[in-house]
């Protein structure tokens, strides 16, 4: 499925479910019209296996690991909606997370899949790792995304993940009325080495030309 130049990823993958977003969330994931910034903190954010991840840097590229792990970091998220050369629209999301100890990146990027509320999520500089995300919305208006199957791309083979080294992912994107920001929640889990990658905060964001 192709998503028309610049309409959001999220609201073609939704379809009519879309009108189910909270205002906040809807006007969110509506998306930018060239570029997102949000500012917030993270109450908790990376990886408890610390610098061991740098060992799988090889295998699965830069800007994907992280190997701090910290809480009330504060973080910075750019997203921007592009088409490519094929005509298909993209949200690629940089995200830079202030640790003390110094700076991590993790990039990724969403198109819309084939299966109808499906989203193709895209990890790391390489993009050696590849996500079907299922796209949908909670009871409370937030925007859900979770992973059903993954995929590895070795040279030119896209190969199904073995499940003892897939990761599950959730993330949700929602709203707090009492602080009026935005908040997000993600959480990958490894069915050996269980919770790989958890961040858990809220931000303010603004779109930029």
């Amino acid at each position: 499925m192709t998503t028309p130049a610049g309409r959001s990823v999220f609201f073609a993958a939704l379809g009519p479910d879309a009108s189910r977003l909270c205002p906040e969330c809807r006007d969110y994931a509506a998306g930018p019209t060239d570029r997102v910034i949000g500012e917030g903190v993270f109450e908790v954010v990376g990886s408890r296996f610390g610098r061991l991840g740098l060992l799988m840097r090889p295998f699965v590229g830069p800007r994907l690991l992280m190997t701090a792990h910290g809480r009330d970091v504060p973080f910075r998220v750019e997203n921007r909606l592009v088409e490519t050369a094929g005509g298909v629209t993209e949200l690629r999301a940089t995200r830079t997370v202030h640790f003390p100890s110094g700076d991590q990146e993790f990039v990724d990027l969403l198109r819309v899949g084939d299966e109808p509320g499906t989203l193709i999520n895209v990890l790391g500089d390489a993009r050696r790792v590849e996500l079907l995300l299922r796209v949908s919305v909670t009871a409370e208006g937030h925007l859900r995304l979770h992973s059903e199957r993954a995929w590895l791309r070795l040279g030119g083979l896209r190969i199904p993940a073995p499940r003892l080294l897939a990761v599950r992912v959730e993330v949700i994107d929602g709203f707090d009325e009492s602080t009026g920001r935005q908040t997000v929640a993600a959480r990958a889990v490894n069915p050996l080495l269980g919770t790989v990658l958890v961040y858990r905060g809220s931000f303010l964001w603004r779109r930029e030309p």
